[in-house]
């Protein structure tokens, strides 16, 4: 399919509400397979493709996050380094300065025969405890001497071993990206293959899906009424706001753009809690909270494996960033099949007063799902064709 194809059809897509997300290039779609599968079976497959996306882009993510520590502890082992070799040539040069200061007062005689043969017996015992004093501090530099050698040997073993570690996770970063890119190419190529009515029907039914799910969230009575927020959960809460409208982008921490997981450590580091990057490690890590105890600001985590996160902000909605070629908007909790909570800060007091932060036009355009819906249906492999 030709590039500019490509385009008229994914700006179609965009029309109708469809966002694009990832499959291998070289995988040419059958020939009757856009045309016979059901609405409901391309959706399962589209949303399969972007869950599959998702799931490869927080592994690049918590690749990522572990590289960026990687090169921390290697510039800290390598500032330990020249501190130590630093130390360990002045430790030399006064090993070197002791040894001639003791061989230029010391002479052949021991300090006992130089008291007893002395013409003046307290310049004698002057000068042993001046010997004396000479032969404890190199006792002591030759000790620091040696202690310098063997920690520079450490810290250099260490060192080496960090750089190693550093250029494995690199590498492993750059198969994981590969990887993402590969899932993106994916949705885009089936996209590509649809007409327009069938992703004006992808998007119908997509929305009414969410639609459905939320008010069977609502009814289930999971929700409770929302309380006040910390001051941090305000303060994350405003600024997601600000980032309504930002395109989505996977591996993006902002200004310009962000990723599920990007958008929430984000909003949470601004507010003065920093948090893990990924959303399987925010779900790990972070207190967990109930349902019907969310406040705003808490995080609100997404399918069995965590690979999705939004920001509550209150009523039953959240902010997120959903999906490649999607914006940073404002969605219905359950666009996502609910997995949990958890609160950066369970210690935080709720505000005293708190109004919610008016919302712009057009922050709940656009499509709602992440990489996987629960309400799409499975279609079965009779079906499928």
């Amino acid at each position: 399919m030709s590039g500019r194809l490509l385009r008229l059809v994914c700006t179609a897509a965009m029309a109708a509400g469809i966002v694009l997300a990832p499959v291998p290039a070289a995988a040419e779609p059958a020939p009757d397979t856009a045309d016979d599968r059901t609405v409901a079976g391309l959706l399962t497959d589209l949303q399969r493709l972007y869950r599959e996306a998702e799931n490869a882009t927080e592994t690049y993510n918590g690749t990522e996050e572990r590289l960026r520590e990687q090169r921390a502890e290697v510039r800290r082992l390598d500032a330990a380094l020249a501190r130590t070799r630093t130390s360990l040539h002045d430790s030399r040069g006064a090993a070197g300065r002791l040894a001639r200061q003791q061989y230029q007062n010391s002479g052949n005689l021991s300090p006992y025969l130089r008291l007893l043969l002395a013409r003046d017996p307290q310049h004698a015992i002057d000068q042993g405890r001046v010997i004396g004093r000479l032969a404890r501090e190199r006792v002591e530099t030759v000790g620091r001497l040696t202690g310098d050698e063997k920690k520079a040997e450490e810290l250099s073993r260490r060192s080496r071993e960090a750089l190693a570690r550093q250029a494995a996770l690199a590498e492993r970063q750059e198969r994981e990206r590969d990887g993402v890119r590969e899932r993106l190419r994916a949705v885009e190529e089936m996209l590509a293959s649809l007409t327009p009515e069938q992703l004006a029907a992808l998007a119908e039914l997509e929305s009414s899906g969410i639609a459905e799910e939320q008010e069977r969230f609502l009814a289930s009575g999971a929700l409770g009424d929302d309380a006040k927020p910390s001051a941090g959960g305000e303060s994350a809460v405003r600024f997601v706001v600000e980032q309504l409208g930002k395109p989505y982008e996977w591996g993006a921490e902002g200004p310009a753009s962000y990723d599920c997981s990007g958008l929430t450590s984000v909003a949470w580091e601004r507010a003065g809690t920093p948090i893990p990057r990924t959303s399987q490690e925010q779900w790990a890590r972070l207190d967990h909270v109930p349902l019907d105890e969310l406040r705003p600001g808490d995080l609100v985590v997404y399918f069995p494996e965590a690979t999705h996160v939004a920001l509550y902000l209150g009523d039953g909605r959240v902010v997120q960033a959903p999906r490649p070629g999607a914006d940073v908007k404002v969605s219905p909790i359950a666009a996502n099949p609910v997995l949990g909570a958890v609160r950066p800060d369970p210690g935080g007091e709720p505000v005293r007063r708190y109004t919610p932060p008016r919302l712009p036009r057009g922050a709940t355009d656009g499509p709602d799902a992440g990489y996987a819906t629960a309400y799409a249906p499975a279609a079965p492999e009779s079906s499928a064709r």
